[in-house]
């Protein structure tokens, strides 16, 4: 088996005693090892840098001894994040390397996750760092990249931090040393979004599907959306079958699941086929109830607490007229055959027939909104179901197959 390479990653200035620890466990697994340098200053260590920090600063158009003299630390980040996205993406499109390796705080693991986003998902990326926890959504954006928590502060070698560094040397040295099996997909391959309150109806599509084509499912919380996209876009798929589009409330609301004003872009900018379901715009998400918008509380708006840290709120008939005319204007943009599919009976579990959320009126003003503002070429399908019923299941599945012909 050919020796893998590891690229190790990081401000050596500020870490060295760590990197020379990380280093010598890559090298104690048998592996050969390139080093980038990510910090500003010169780095006291015992092992030799393959990528300079002044190479990694040229690669965004500076010099590192500008940005010594600077001393603009903001400036100095964006400066290093270019620099090492960009030889990264070299590094990987040139087969130099089979996994990358980081560890920092808060400004070596925005270096380190900002130049591992650049490489594709399926290649080994992880990252030691202090915030592992909470919102991770900057640092890892739309790839596979692993967040090994610190525990402690990576300020020297102690009892903690040489049992994470040593595992997480073994985890990526694991990770490039066995190769997935590749499988020849001949089968169309089709993506679509779920939620829980989807769940039933994007089950029995993939069902319906799988004989066919290939599906590939995304759950519709914001970071899936957002994957989803960046893949559409990449040309993983060939067609998309948007049960949920859930996104776009939370996004017009200010909810905890947005996907971003990007949303539903994807498919037109690749150029295929798309199925758009208007699924659980009846709800937008929150956290607890407590964190709920205080001027939502005082409008006495419809709440659900779905679970202890999810409160859901029902949209309204201002909010459905802007959803419609937003999914109306990103359907309108796609030159590829697009069409929609509404379940009348319900947009959710929560919107069926006597459920906490259903409001059918509510409902059809989304409908209407959509339908006045969409290009008239563009089918719409007005299916007397909710959308978990097996029957609207099918018709979605009939309409996206006739638009692939």
């Amino acid at each position: 088996m050919q020796m893998k390479c590891i690229l190790m990653m990081g401000t050596f200035d500020s870490k060295g005693k760590e990197f020379e620890y990380l280093y010598r466990e890559l090298l104690r697994r048998e592996v050969k090892i390139l080093t980038m340098d990510t910090g500003i200053f010169e780095p006291e260590i015992q092992f030799e840098i393959s990528v300079t920090s002044d190479e990694v600063a040229g690669a965004a158009g500076e010099r590192i001894c500008h940005l010594r003299e600077k001393q603009d630390r903001g400036y100095a980040m964006k400066i290093m994040c270019q620099g090492a996205k960009s030889i990264c993406r070299q590094l990987y499109r040139e087969n130099k390397i089979n996994g990358v390796i980081s560890m920092g705080g808060g400004g070596g693991t925005s270096i380190a996750a900002s130049a591992m986003q650049a490489l594709p998902i399926g290649f080994p990326k992880v990252c030691v760092t202090t915030l592992a926890s909470g919102d991770t959504r900057e640092y890892v954006g739309t790839k596979d990249i692993v967040l090994y928590p610190s525990i402690v502060d990576l300020c020297g070698i102690n009892r903690f931090s040489r049992q994470i560094i040593s595992r997480a040397a073994g985890a990526v040295c694991g990770m490039a040393q066995m190769d997935p099996q590749e499988e020849r997909e001949e089968k169309p391959v089709v993506f679509l979004s779920m939620f829980g309150n989807s769940t039933p109806c994007v089950e029995q599509c993939v069902k319906l599907l799988e004989k066919d084509y290939s599906p590939l499912v995304f759950h519709a919380t914001g970071g899936g959306g957002r994957t989803m996209e960046e893949l559409i876009r990449e040309g993983y798929c060939n067609a998309c079958l948007d049960i949920t589009t859930t996104e776009w409330a939370d996004e017009l609301c200010g909810g905890i699941l947005s996907a971003g004003p990007e949303r539903l872009d994807g498919p037109a900018a690749a150029g295929i086929p798309h199925v758009i379901v208007p699924g659980c715009l009846d709800m937008v998400n929150f956290g607890s109830s407590q964190t709920v918008p205080e001027k939502y509380r005082k409008a006495g708006r419809l709440f659900y607490e779905w679970n202890p840290m999810v409160t859901l709120m029902r949209t309204n008939r201002q909010e459905n007229e802007k959803l419609g005319e937003i999914l109306a204007q990103k359907a309108n943009a796609s030159k590829a055959p697009t069409a929609f599919l509404f379940p009348l009976k319900g947009l959710s579990i929560l919107d069926g027939r006597g459920e906490v959320f259903c409001d059918w009126e509510t409902d059809e003003v989304l409908f209407q909104a959509i339908e006045r503002n969409l290009k008239k070429e563009i089918p719409v399908y007005r299916v007397d179901a909710n959308i978990n019923d097996p029957e609207f299941s099918k018709r979605c599945v009939e309409v996206l197959k006739s638009i692939m012909e």
